[in-house]
């Protein structure tokens, strides 16, 4: 198995893990573990998974969940900053409410919401809950993400992250067959040392990345 890895480029893996039916490769340089091309859904099978998710904005416990992201991107901006949601699903929900808190929102979802001109565009934050474990392509999509970003502007990730004590054979969360990429703490720094930005832990799902300003 050649595939490169999918955020560095590098060559260099080995096997991390291996379930019956899928295997499991982890990058010696970014620390990301990644299910190799091959065993990746069609696209008619990936939309029909997200077909199944009910979220919706009128569900107050997924609000709640979405807090996570929320709060700490809110406490950062004023009223009438401008965003974007990627990854926004069937039923945008963040995307709401940050319009009900006073901020101009865009969404970008590849299934629901496929509209590439948001990409045309700055925005004082972005976020993409529950998304990059499922891109083929996750440098190529993040960095787009980065390169409409203002600078000192904030991107916000949530994935679930794996780390020295999980249990990846048992982990819950390699069970979608959907999710393809699996990040660790290492593994959001070596891309903030790419971008020389500063990486924010929020919480054991969710970090920031500050894209620094300009200084003479």
């Amino acid at each position: 198995m050649n595939q490169l890895c999918p955020l560095c480029g590098s060559h260099e893996k080995q096997l991390f893990s291996e379930d019956d039916d899928c295997k499991y490769y982890q990058c010696f340089t970014c620390k990301l573990v990644f299910v190799p091309s091959k065993y990746y859904l069609n696209e008619d099978e990936e939309k029909q998974r997200y077909d199944l998710h009910t979220n919706s904005p009128a569900d107050l416990n997924y609000r709640k969940f979405l807090n996570r992201m929320f709060e700490p991107i809110q406490e950062r901006f004023s009223h009438k900053s401008s965003g974007l949601d990627f990854g926004s699903g069937p039923g945008p929900t963040l995307s709401l409410m940050f319009e009900e808190a006073g901020h101009k929102m865009s969404i970008y979802d590849y299934f629901y919401a496929n509209d590439i001109d948001v990409f045309t565009k700055e925005y004082d934050f972005i976020t993409a809950t529950e998304v990059v474990e499922h891109l083929h392509q996750p440098y190529d999509e993040l960095y787009r993400l980065w390169s409409c970003l203002k600078r000192d502007g904030y991107l916000g990730i949530m994935t679930s992250r794996y780390d020295e004590v999980t249990d990846f054979s048992k982990w819950h969360y390699k069970l979608d067959p959907t999710h393809i990429c699996f990040f660790s703490i290492d593994s959001f720094k070596w891309l903030c040392k790419k971008w020389q930005c500063d990486l924010h832990v929020i919480d054991k799902d969710t970090v920031i990345l500050h894209k620094k300003q300009i200084t003479d």
